[in-house]
């Protein structure tokens, strides 16, 4: 301890008045005890802990011992033996009896002034360095919490790169240097070979990094590309490149996924027949239009881009068919619900809406084929607006023609007129809604605008289908 080196010529002139202040300052409790460890005067220097401490104005005449816990009563017989003895004084930490019976930690110190052998305890208010402590092992805490879970997530990313069964190769943007590679992207550049490392340059052919390092502009400008066929350095074999972009810590990074390489080509002996096939769709004058079995659109051919006055066939992928075509929820779901049940559809009229307003009338003939497990929906729709109306398609007669309707004009009120005349058009109607959606009639009440119930009185009323039996209640 470092005393003063002149303390009575600049302190000497201080009264106990002075002295009781200053101790009082320095601390934020200071206790005067007695020789026999008794309390004779206290004073706080922070009114918050004075109101926290436990009766501190009944301290006076108790032995300090008392007003702190048990745990820290042996630290108070040390301090105070160590004051007795004039040792150099040593912080020590207490807790301090609060008014609710917690430990408020304190850190004391203490010396013995003047030749009656009394005692001054200087304490420090230690809360603030407890919360601080706190608060570091919190965000301690949160840290390696944190840490553990980008540490788990880095682990299941890992298997999955390693596990996934496509090559998959990390670039470098800058350099173009292979970053990662799982298993399969070393295996397709020859066996064992370490990939890590190399330019991407030494794994395609020249004509085939052209394209890829086409793609790889296409992807740093916009994001995305569309894949690009390219030749491996190893052999004839060919894969097709997709890619993306993305940062880590300070750079960016390519993510490159091969499809498998096909041996050779020409292995595949209707490979020109179907491509001309698929140039024909892509140019038919009707529209073609591939979906799932939800009705999302997969592919569309130009006709069908041109009928939906839609610009580029991005714009329709993933998009609900029945945007553009028949009422939402009704057209759609009877062709569906019939291509389940039957497997193709033809000549289903209805109608065809345009992006920006334009109708026409169209027929529709549809099949459904099974892709990789799955059902898909393949439409043919043809623009039938230029054609003559056709004649009905009615097995029945109406009611009256219309030639008999205008005989009876002056004979008949008009109410009459009208009344037959609006019953023979309702009972076309019902006949062309059952003979469209397959004598199904929930399918053509929904087209209608009926309920069921509406539909079956229209249907007694006029004598149409088998009332009797349920071979037409399909849903």
């Amino acid at each position: 301890m470092k005393m003063f080196s002149a303390p009575k010529s600049l302190l000497g002139d201080l009264d106990t008045e002075a002295t009781a202040a200053l101790i009082t300052a320095a601390a934020d409790i200071a206790l005067i005890i007695d020789d026999t460890g008794i309390i004779r005067d206290l004073a706080c220097s922070s009114e918050e802990l004075a109101l926290s401490l436990e009766g501190q104005e009944s301290w006076l005449g108790r032995a300090w011992m008392t007003t702190v816990l048990k745990d820290s009563r042996p630290k108070v017989e040390s301090i105070l033996r160590e004051a007795s003895a004039k040792a150099e004084p040593r912080w020590r930490h207490l807790n301090q009896l609060a008014w609710n019976g917690d430990g408020i930690p304190i850190l004391f110190a203490a010396m013995q002034v003047g030749a009656q052998g009394r005692i001054v305890v200087f304490g420090r208010d230690l809360r603030p360095v407890a919360a601080l402590q706190q608060r570091l092992v919190e965000a301690q805490q949160a840290m390696e919490r944190e840490y553990s879970r980008l540490r788990y997530a880095e682990t299941r990313y890992r298997l999955l790169f390693q596990m996934a069964s496509e090559p998959v190769l990390v670039v470098d943007s800058a350099s173009l240097r292979i970053v990662e590679a799982n298993p399969p992207a070393r295996q397709l550049f020859g066996g064992g070979r370490q990939a890590v490392g190399l330019p991407l340059a030494d794994i395609f052919h020249a004509e085939g990094m052209e394209a890829v390092q086409s793609l790889l502009a296409t992807v740093r400008s916009s994001g995305k590309g569309d894949e690009v066929r390219a030749r491996l350095a190893t052999g004839d074999g060919h894969v097709l490149v997709s890619g993306s972009m993305f940062r880590q810590e300070n750079s960016s990074q390519f993510l490159l996924r091969l499809a498998a390489p096909q041996a050779d080509s020409n292995d595949i002996v209707l490979a020109p027949a179907k491509a001309r096939l698929l140039k024909l769709v892509e140019g038919a004058p009707d529209a073609f239009v591939v979906t799932g079995p939800e009705g999302r659109i997969f592919t569309a051919n130009a006709a069908f881009l041109e009928l939906a006055e839609m610009g580029s066939e991005e714009q329709v992928q993933g998009e609900q068919l029945d945007r553009w075509l028949g009422r939402p929820g009704v057209d759609v779901d009877v062709l569906m619900a019939n291509l389940r049940q039957r497997g193709s559809v033809r000549l289903f009229a209805t109608t065809f809406r345009g992006e920006f307003g334009a109708s026409a009338q169209v027929e529709i003939s549809a099949v459904s084929v099974m892709n990789a497990g799955q059902p898909c929906f393949g439409f043919a729709i043809r623009d039938v607006g230029p054609r003559l109306s056709a004649e009905p398609r009615t097995a029945l007669p109406p009611t009256r023609s219309v030639e008999q309707l205008t005989e009876l004009i002056g004979r008949v009120p008009l109410k009459d007129l009208v009344r037959e005349a609006t019953d023979a058009i309702e009972r076309l109607c019902i006949e062309a809604a059952l003979e469209l959606s397959g004598d199904n009639r929930v399918s053509a009440a929904e087209m209608l605008g009926l309920s069921r119930q509406s539909l079956y009185v229209k249907l007694r009323r006029y004598g149409l289908g088998d009332l009797a039996g349920n071979g037409g209640d399909q849903d």
